[in-house]
């Protein structure tokens, strides 16, 4: 049963508070400036015995032009229509404002049902404005402090009603067909998790839009105008794939602002959770300092990595600025040679299928694992043709290989002296499996593990 909770309210009265304590985890990004928050949010959230998506929405504001806060508030009409009820929050400590008491009267002429929660009701300066609260015409207001938890028990006794009765709607509209196994999950169709990264105003958010068909996330010209990490759920030839779209990351010395600096370590967190790491590019600023910091980063992290170098069809020297990407790459990542990249216009749509088939092969040797047998041959072959150095007038020994992890292909070297292993023996190593078992584009890990001396405890 899908069963689904907005929460509206104007700028700073605790949305996102809020939703954070319903999905009891801190998804949305909370502060005492007003407007953090500009996307809307889904979550699966939780109270008492019901679970249901919630929406975290803008700050409400009184716009209607082209502006960014009219965008916002486009994307919270846009969230109400999606929702079976509405929750409006005010600020109890504030009392009810003239943008409150607007934004009441528009919820009434709303299709959905609308429950008032008078917010920030921990003590007793909230009194008078949990009163005022009776003139906004919807109904007695829930006293909440959703910093705290209080009043959930309130508001889950009102919604519950509501909820059951759209269970029960749902359980007699469901056909009584026996279950012939057709619908269970494959265990390849896991959701792949493909954050989308990059400076700001390269197009992440435009991508976005262009790959579900639906303006979903904020875009204009504005630098910046993502500060949540949205995830976007969304199904591509038959493939689970959840789509994050993360604020610009600019260099760190240029960053001086609070929510800006919260926006960063939100997106880089995504980056951690993610499988495969698409950076976007700037055609007329391919791989520049900050590019190659997210890159190294995403490597570090062992996330696989496909860069997108976006507006190509602005491009007016398309093999110059191809051939001086690839240089970049060798110098600056060798750690992964044979990133796979991609040209594509966001904007008109062009070259998304072949991004995407480049996402899938790369999800596939990100996973990869390569048998016993085939590793170690290729081992031995390996140290024939290029026998690890002598330190300290005796040679390293070195004895088999194994690996013991995918996502990333990770692998164990067993030798006799692990710490003595030159770096530069090590490369060698990596840069054979790369090509000798086609890893090309992920990053590699080799541990070197050092059998224990049966001998060394004895006297």
């Amino acid at each position: 049963m899908g069963f689904t909770v907005a929460i509206i309210g104007r700028p700073n009265v605790g949305k996102s508070t809020l939703f954070n304590r319903l999905v009891g985890k801190r998804l949305a990004l909370v502060d005492d400036t007003p407007g953090v928050t500009r996307d809307r949010r889904a979550g699966e959230a939780s109270l008492g015995r019901m679970q249901f998506t919630v929406i975290d929405t803008a700050g409400l504001e009184e716009a209607f032009d082209d502006s960014l806060e009219a965008r916002m508030r486009r994307q919270t009409e846009q969230a109400l229509g999606e929702a079976d009820i509405a929750l409006l929050l005010i600020d109890a400590r504030v009392g009810v404002t003239p943008l409150d008491r607007h934004f009441a009267q528009w919820l009434r002429r709303a299709s959905v049902p609308v429950f008032l929660l008078a917010n920030k009701c921990e003590g007793r300066a909230s009194e008078p404005g949990l009163l005022e609260a009776f003139e906004l015409g919807l109904g007695e207001p829930i006293a909440i402090s959703a910093e705290h938890g209080l009043g959930t028990a309130d508001l889950a006794e009102k919604i519950m009603p509501l909820y059951d009765a759209k269970r029960a709607e749902t359980e007699k509209q469901a056909e009584p067909e026996g279950d012939d196994g057709s619908n269970d999950e494959s265990d390849d169709d896991r959701v792949i998790q493909l954050a989308i990264v990059g400076r700001p105003n390269v197009g992440k958010s435009t991508l976005i839009n262009a790959l579900i068909g639906e303006d979903r996330v904020l875009t204009g010209p504005e630098a910046g105008i993502t500060r949540d990490a949205i995830a976007v759920d969304w199904r591509w030839r038959d493939r689970s794939i959840r789509l994050v779209d993360t604020a610009g990351m600019r260099r760190r010395s240029k960053v001086t602002d609070k929510v800006e600096r919260l926006s960063v370590s939100d997106g880089l967190n995504s980056v951690k959770h993610a499988q495969i790491v698409l950076l976007v590019l700037d055609a007329d600023a391919i791989l520049d300092k900050q590019d190659l910091t997210i890159a190294r980063r995403t490597l570090d992290e062992g996330r696989a990595l496909l860069i997108a170098i976006n507006k190509w069809d602005a491009v007016s020297d398309r093999s110059a600025s191809l051939a001086r990407l690839r240089d970049r790459l060798e110098t600056s990542l060798p750690q992964a040679r044979g990133i796979p990249t991609v040209t594509i216009s966001a904007l008109k749509r062009r070259n998304l299928d072949r991004m995407m088939d480049a996402v899938l092969a790369l999800y596939e040797v990100w996973n990869r694992r390569v048998p016993t047998g085939p590793l170690n041959r290729w081992f031995q072959g390996m140290v024939e043709a290029h026998p690890p150095p002598t330190v300290s007038g005796r040679r390293l020994k070195l004895r088999y290989i194994t690996q013991v992890k995918a996502r990333p292909p990770t692998f164990a070297l067993w030798t006799t002296r692990a710490a003595q292993v030159p770096d530069s023996y090590v490369r060698y190593l990596i840069n054979g499996l790369r090509q000798s078992f086609d890893l090309e584009g992920v990053p590699i890990r080799l541990q070197l593990r050092q059998g224990r001396n049966p001998y060394a405890d004895k006297s």
